[in-house]
């Protein structure tokens, strides 16, 4: 029984508490009902609303960090791809520099030897052609020296032979000199 008289004196003291503030337990039941009908509507209504407009919101975060990382990494794929295609056209640049060196290189070493054996033609001509004038020079200095000679021996002769001397000479003459020219 204590206990139901200390339960009695706690609901007069709760009466009085509700008195002092000037509360009617009535109509404290009846604001209780309505904040719970506000409460339900404003859930129902307004906050499910805009936590699923904020959980969505917050997929489309999630989304765009997601393809932000996607992008970032096809960046860094792309920025090595790119390095690596520069890389070989470097190589391939300079490939194509060093057939190009070579190229000239041969081009000129092939022309270097045409103009080598052009000019070892002209030297083999010009040889070929100084030996013939050598040739007929000697040629020409011979039979003027045939000439002169049977000149100077017929003036010679002519004063002292007689014409039949003369004749036999000039004849011996030109024979061995023919005969020296071959």
């Amino acid at each position: 029984m204590p206990a139901i008289v200390a339960a009695a004196g706690l609901a007069d003291r709760f009466h009085d508490i509700l008195d002092q503030f000037g509360i009617e337990p009535k109509y404290l039941l009846m604001q209780v009902i309505s904040f719970s009908i506000l409460a339900i509507v404003l859930y129902r209504f307004l906050l499910k609303p805009v936590l699923a407009t904020m959980g969505e919101r917050q997929r489309q975060i999630d989304a765009g960090l997601h393809d932000a990382e996607e992008m970032k990494s096809k960046l860094a794929q792309a920025h090595q791809e790119s390095a690596a295609i520069a890389k070989q056209a470097q190589l391939d640049g300079a490939k194509l520099i060093d057939e190009a060196r070579r190229t000239a290189k041969e081009l000129s070493d092939r022309q270097q030897k045409e103009a080598t054996d052009r000019a070892n033609d002209l030297i083999v001509k010009a040889q070929q052609a100084i030996e013939l004038e050598h040739k007929r020079m000697m040629e020409e200095a011979r039979t003027e020296v045939v000439r002169l000679v049977v000149t100077t021996t017929q003036q010679v002769l002519a004063k002292e032979l007689s014409a039949a001397e003369r004749a036999r000479y000039n004849e011996a003459a030109t024979r061995e000199l023919t005969g020296i020219k071959d």
